[in-house]
């Protein structure tokens, strides 16, 4: 769980109720016009409260985001780190988390979306910057670990770079995670399926890209 926060202590003390209609509302809002064209102001009336009671939660309309966005990504950080923390294979963990991101596209898009709207920033913000290193910092952990400990194990071939295996694995996974959200991973899929991602079986993604991942787990070059 990602341990930063960005909202004030009056926001601690408010009702679950009023903190998921914060949440549901920020995330809509965010997901559908991008940072820079949000409005605090419609936030606040979808989310049923006034403007100054939203200054009392949050200092600014960055905040707000931030904290909306770190929700998100805690159900997904959450889930990653139970998967790579068990005993299983290093292949069945690589499964496990396919399926984990094609499900946390399905039910979670506007934070995808929103986590996808960082790297579209053309002024990017400074405190996201720091919050996405803190994010990937953990992920990178989470990954590097799992795989050197399937290495020593000799689960894995051999040559594998631990760090570049999982540089490597976490941009698969992270484009899965917008191709199913994001309109332009979504035409890229298109552009190389020649469908769209919803139109192909969930399975289908699944069992191609662990083939994909298998082979370059497994697969030792040939001597000369």
């Amino acid at each position: 769980m990602i341990e930063k926060h960005y909202y004030k202590e009056a926001f601690e003390r408010a009702s679950d109720e009023r903190k998921k209609a914060i949440f549901d509302a920020g995330t809509e809002e965010f997901s559908a016009k991008g940072y820079e064209n949000a409005n605090i102001n419609v936030i606040a009336k979808k989310a049923s409260i006034s403007i100054g009671l939203m200054y009392k939660y949050f200092s600014t309309k960055e905040d707000l985001f931030l904290t909306c966005l770190m929700r998100g990504m805690d159900v997904l950080e959450d889930a990653m780190y139970n998967i790579m923390q068990s005993d299983d294979k290093i292949l069945v963990k690589a499964e496990k988390l396919i399926r984990t991101m094609v499900n946390h596209s399905r039910t979670n898009s506007n934070y995808i979306k929103m986590y996808n709207e960082i790297s579209a920033q053309k002024d990017s913000i400074e405190r996201t910057r720091a919050m996405v290193e803190e994010i990937e910092g953990k992920r990178s952990s989470i990954l590097i670990t799992s795989i050197a400990q399937a290495l020593a194990k000799g689960d894995i071939r051999k040559d594998i770079d631990p760090k570049m295996f999982a540089f490597f694995l976490d941009n698969l996974l992270t484009s899965l995670l917008f191709s199913y959200t994001c309109d332009y991973y979504r035409e890229r899929f298109k552009v190389y399926i020649g469908i769209d991602v919803n139109e192909v079986d969930d399975e289908t993604v699944i069992a191609q890209l662990l083939r994909f991942i298998e082979s370059a787990f497994t697969y030792e070059k040939k001597k000369q």
